[in-house]
């Protein structure tokens, strides 16, 4: 008796940028809700990425400041190449990996600072379903997951927002926000310079005519009488001191602090009052144990939940302290009490999510027929 002819053909679809937005990657409503179950399976424990522990954020080049080979790149600011794969369970059971180039002199050329690209596969042949354009893929489920924060933990009625940093980033969160609180009437802004800040409040503007959008000078302005806000500025050669400072006096009671990139606390109050949430401790448990106790979170792009879990090896705090977004999200924690806490939302952002909200808009592409169909092979050559 044979065995019966197995169909080796492999075929995948490329999404250009054009078809990812089409396939709906910008649906930060379903993006938030994707974001949702996704955490809730990190804290679940249905995951993998890279690394022993398979919590790490993925693998990266980074180059010596003094190269001294010809044509080798030399170090700047966000100068890295990086790896970034994942495997998450629950309805998605997919595996991928995000793949980017960043160098801040892009901007030089009218390109974007980091270069993504996304390749999602079959869990369990490995063979590749998509390859993706992945700058969108990036900037909007970053923006969803502190969205998740918004769900879960910004009071009720959030009527005003302070962005410090007008960036991409804070535009997609200031978008996630507003799916999540409808309530949202008053933006106030402040940025590093007058003209690219007052064109950030003109895209807010023309993209939310129904919110009033008002520049700030300082970060004590954006941040006093602000429901939610959102830091987005990035790291500060100057350290801790060139980070956006939420200072303790400025908080309006009540207040959400959605902390996606540097940010600096009063460490009494995060010691004592401050509710701290982050995406998930597992990712910066794995930052420890990669760069060791001599690495600062300065030197972490100053994401506050580094500088937590810090202090928590110190004995300043303790790990339960810290709350995953997840088991909030899931009831397992507790989240709001009244509207006077205050909460830290620290967001490193995690392969998962690429991985997790890829897959939709796979599904999606495939449905309504988006994208260039590609083949891999009919029959391997070598197998």
């Amino acid at each position: 008796m044979t065995n019966p002819q197995h169909d080796t053909r492999i075929d995948f679809i490329y999404l250009s940028e054009p078809e990812m937005i089409e396939a709906g990657v910008g649906d930060l409503a379903k993006c938030v809700e994707t974001m949702e179950e996704t955490l809730i399976l990190l804290a679940r424990g249905d995951y993998r990425m890279a690394g022993a522990s398979g919590n790490s954020h993925g693998a990266q080049i980074n180059f010596p400041d003094n190269p001294e080979h010809e044509g080798m790149p030399a170090n700047g600011p966000d100068r890295r190449f990086m790896a970034m794969p994942a495997y998450i369970g629950g309805r998605f059971r997919t595996t991928g990996v995000k793949w980017y180039g960043s160098n801040v002199e892009n901007r030089k050329r009218d390109l974007p600072r980091s270069i993504h690209l996304f390749i999602l596969n079959d869990s369990d042949t490995g063979a590749p379903l998509a390859v993706m354009s992945a700058n969108t893929l990036s900037a909007y489920r970053t923006g969803a997951v502190p969205g998740v924060g918004v769900k879960h933990l910004a009071v009720e009625n959030a009527e005003t927002v302070g962005i410090i940093g007008p960036g991409v980033m804070s535009r997609t969160i200031f978008s996630a926000s507003l799916t999540q609180r409808p309530t949202i009437k008053n933006l106030k802004i402040k940025g590093r310079s007058a003209g690219s800040t007052e064109r950030a409040a003109q895209w807010f503007r023309e993209k939310f005519p129904e919110v009033n959008v008002e520049v700030v000078e300082t970060e004590q302005e954006a941040i006093e009488g602000s429901d939610i806000i959102i830091g987005g500025t990035s790291t500060s050669p100057d350290g801790p001191s060139g980070f956006p400072y939420f200072k303790t006096e400025w908080l309006k009671p009540g207040a959400l602090v959605l902390a996606p990139a540097a940010a600096r606390f009063d460490d009494d109050f995060v010691t004592s009052d401050a509710r701290l949430v982050v995406d998930f401790k597992g990712l910066y448990a794995e930052w420890f144990n990669e760069n060791g106790p001599d690495v600062t979170y300065e030197q972490l792009l100053g994401i506050p939940g580094n500088r937590w879990w810090d202090m928590v090896q110190e004995g300043t705090l303790k790990e339960s302290d810290l709350a995953n977004i997840g088991d909030i999200a899931d009831g397992l924690v507790q989240g709001r009490t009244n509207d006077e806490e205050i909460f830290f939302y620290s967001i490193g952002g995690m392969p998962v999510e690429d991985v997790s909200w890829a897959t939709d808009l796979y599904e999606n592409a495939v449905s309504k027929g988006i994208g260039t169909k590609l083949n891999l092979w009919d029959v391997p050559e070598l197998s």
